[in-house]
C-alpha cells in the first residue's frame, strides 16, 4: 500500500522528459555473449546504453557509445563493488509508472531518467561456488545483490520495461524493435516469466549451498528448492498421447548435457529413461570392461570380462531375445573389436560409450544405420537425494549406494564362502541392486545368465531367473535383493545351482533359512543392506 503524503504539483509541459524521447538500456551481465551485437543494434536504433563493470568495457571496446552506471547516477562503485547498480536513478528509473504524476514529480525533483530495458544474468553460482572454495576469498562474496535486484526491478514493471535475461532472446527482441519500435505486451510478459525463474534458480542455487556446507548439515533438509529449465522438447511422453521434456538443473548441468550424439534420431522419454538406468549399471559393475544392456528399465544383459568385446558377448548372451531394440552401455571406449560383436548380435536401440576408437563410429554406423550413438561423459557421484512425485507431494529419500564388498559381509552357514564364489557373489548383488524388486539375480563368472525382476514374490522372480540361465549360473551365486522369508526360496536357488547364497538377512525367518542351507550345502552371506527398487 502506497504511505500517504502531500499530493505532488504535476510537472510544468516540457519539464518531465518523456520515454519516446530518449529510450535507455541498462546492461550487466556475467554471460557476454551476443551483448556486443545487442549494444550495437540498441544504439543504431537510438538508443542510450548504460552499463557497469565488464560489460561496459566490452561494449567500449566494440567502439559503441555507453555511459559507465558510476557517471550515470553521480555516486561512485563503492565497498569493493558491491554497491554499483543500487541507486535511486537505476532502480527509480526502472519502478517508475510513467503515467502516474506522484512518479513523473518524484523523477523530475531527483534527475531520475526512465529505463525501458534491462538487460542482465547473473553470475552462474552453483557451477563456480566449488572451484571459488579452492582458492581466495569467501563463496559469499559470489552472491550477486544488485543483478537480482534490478532484474526484479524490471521484470515487476513489465508493462512498461523489457527485461532480457537470456542471451538467446537478443536476436528476436531487436528484430520487435526494428520493426515496430517498442516490445508488445505479450513479449515483454514472456520476458518478465523468464527473469523471475532466473532469479529463482539463482537463489535456489545458494540455498542448496546453505544446505550443503553447513557444519551439521541435514541430509534431508526442512526445505528443498530445485530450479528446473527444460533442456529438451521430445517427441512424445511415455506414451505417443503425452506430452514429453527433459529437464535439467538450472545451476548444475550434468552428463547429459554434454552427450555428443553421433547418428540417429533424436532420444524418447523411454529411450533417456533406460539409457541412464544402462550407464549406471555399467558404471557400478566394478573396475573390469563392463557391459550393461537395458530394457523397460530393467538390465536384460551385464557382464564383466577382460576386453570390451567379450563383456558385450556375454552380456549379449544373458538373454538374446530380450536384448533386441535394447539400450547398450559401457564403461570403456569401444574398439572395433566390440563393434562386431555389436554388429554379429541383434540391433541395439542405443549404444552408449566414454568414447570410441578412431573409425568405430563409421563402422558401427555403417552395419547399423538406425542405432543411435552417443558419448557419454563418466558420471560423477550420484545425487544426494533421490526424488519421486506422488498424486500429491513428492516422496524423498536418500540415494542408494551400489556398494559390495564382502570382508563387510557376515557369513551364517556352516559352509565357508571359497574366493570365486565371493566374487560371484558381489558380483551377482551388484547387478541385483539395478533390477526392480523383487529381484533376484543368478550369476558365474562374471555374467548375469538369469534375471528375474518385479514380481510380487520372490519365489517366482528366482523361478524366472532360473529359467532364464538355464544352468550356465550352476555352482555360481544367487543375490536377493531383499531377505529371504521362508526357505522356499533358499531351496529355489539351490535348484537352480547356486553355490553361495547372498542376501541382506534380517527376518524372523533367517534361523530356517539358514537351516535350509546348511541342509543343501549351500554357503549363505548376509550383506546387512536391503536394496529393494521401485
Amino acid at each position: 500500500m502506497r504511505r500517504s503524503r502531500p499530493r505532488a504539483v504535476p510537472p510544468a509541459p516540457g519539464s518531465f522528459r518523456q520515454v519516446s524521447e530518449s529510450r535507455r538500456a541498462l546492461l550487466s551481465v556475467y554471460d557476454k555473449s551476443g551483448v556486443v551485437d545487442l549494444a550495437r543494434g540498441l544504439a543504431d536504433l537510438g538508443w542510450q546504453l548504460i552499463s557497469s563493470g565488464g560489460t561496459a568495457r566490452v561494449i567500449a571496446d566494440a567502439g559503441i557509445p555507453v555511459t559507465d552506471v558510476a557517471q550515470h547516477t553521480g555516486s561512485p562503485i563503492m565497498l569493493g563493488h558491491r554497491v554499483v547498480t543500487l541507486h535511486p536513478k537505476v532502480h527509480g528509473g526502472i519502478l517508475a509508472d510513467r503515467a502516474d504524476p506522484e512518479h513523473q514529480a518524484d523523477m523530475a525533483e531527483h534527475d531520475i531518467d526512465p529505463i525501458d530495458l534491462v538487460v542482465g544474468n547473473l553470475y552462474p553460482f552453483g557451477s563456480s561456488v566449488a572451484d571459488f572454495q579452492h582458492g581466495a576469498g569467501r563463496p559469499e562474496e559470489l552472491i550477486d545483490i544488485g543483478g537480482p535486484a534490478m532484474v526484479r526491478a524490471a521484470a515487476k514493471n513489465h508493462a512498461q520495461v523489457g527485461v532480457v535475461v537470456d542471451p538467446s532472446r537478443y536476436d528476436d527482441v531487436l528484430a520487435e524493435l526494428r520493426a515496430s519500435g517498442s516490445l508488445s505486451d505479450a513479449t515483454r510478459r514472456a520476458l518478465a516469466r523468464d527473469a523471475f525463474a532466473h532469479t529463482a534458480a539463482y537463489d535456489a542455487a545458494i540455498v542448496t549451498w546453505f544446505d550443503e556446507t553447513a557444519d551439521e548439515p541435514e541430509t534431508l533438509p526442512p526445505t528443498i528448492h530445485l530450479a528446473l529449465e527444460r533442456a529438451d522438447v521430445l517427441r512424445y511422453g511415455e506414451n505417443p498421447h503425452q506430452q514429453g521434456a527433459r529437464y535439467r538443473r538450472a545451476d548444475q548441468p550434468g552428463i547429459w548435457d554434454a552427450v555428443e550424439q553421433h547418428s540417429g534420431v533424436a532420444l524418447s522419454y523411454l529411450n533417456f529413461f533406460d539409457a541412464d538406468a544402462a550407464w549406471r549399471l555399467a558404471h557400478d559393475l566394478g573396475e573390469q570392461p563392463a557391459v550393461a544392456i537395458m530394457k523397460h528399465a530393467n538390465p536384460c544383459g551385464a557382464a564383466v570380462a577382460a576386453d570390451l568385446a567379450s563383456a558385450y558377448r556375454r552380456a549379449f548372451e544373458c538373454d538374446p531375445r530380450s536384448a533386441f531394440g535394447g539400450i547398450v552401455a559401457t564403461n570403456r571406449v569401444v574398439d572395433l573389436a566390440t563393434v562386431e560383436a555389436m554388429v554379429d548380435a541383434a540391433q541395439a536401440d542405443v549404444v552408449l560409450a566414454p568414447g570410441y576408437e578412431d573409425g568405430v563410429i563409421e563402422q558401427l554406423i555403417s552395419k547399423r544405420k538406425n542405432t543411435r550413438i552417443l558419448t557419454v561423459a563418466v558420471p560423477d557421484a550420484a545425487p544426494a537425494l533421490a526424488i519421486r512425485q506422488m498424486a500429491d507431494g513428492f516422496l524423498v529419500q536418500q540415494n542408494h549406494r551400489f556398494d559390495a564388498q564382502p570382508d563387510d559381509w557376515t557369513v551364517v552357514t556352516d559352509r565357508q564362502p571359497s574366493a570365486q564364489e565371493l566374487a560371484d557373489a558381489a558380483f551377482a548383488w551388484r547387478v541385483c541392486g539395478h533390477v526392480n524388486s523383487n529381484a533376484i539375480v543368478l550369476a558365474k563368472d562374471g555374467v548375469a545368465w538369469g534375471i528375474g525382476a518385479g514380481q510380487q514374490n520372490r519365489v517366482e522372480s528366482g523361478e524366472i531367473a532360473a529359467a532364464k540361465a538355464a544352468g550356465r549360473a550352476e555352482a555360481g551365486a544367487c543375490a536377493s535383493d531383499a531377505f529371504y522369508p521362508f526357505p522356499d526360496g533358499i531351496h529355489a536357488a539351490a535348484d537352480a545351482g547356486a553355490a553361495i547364497i547372498v542376501q541382506p538377512g534380517g527376518s524372523v525367518g533367517d534361523e530356517q533359512t539358514i537351516a535350509a542351507a546348511n541342509e543343501r550345502g549351500v554357503a549363505m552371506v548376509f550383506t546387512g543392506e536391503r536394496q529393494f527398487l521401485h
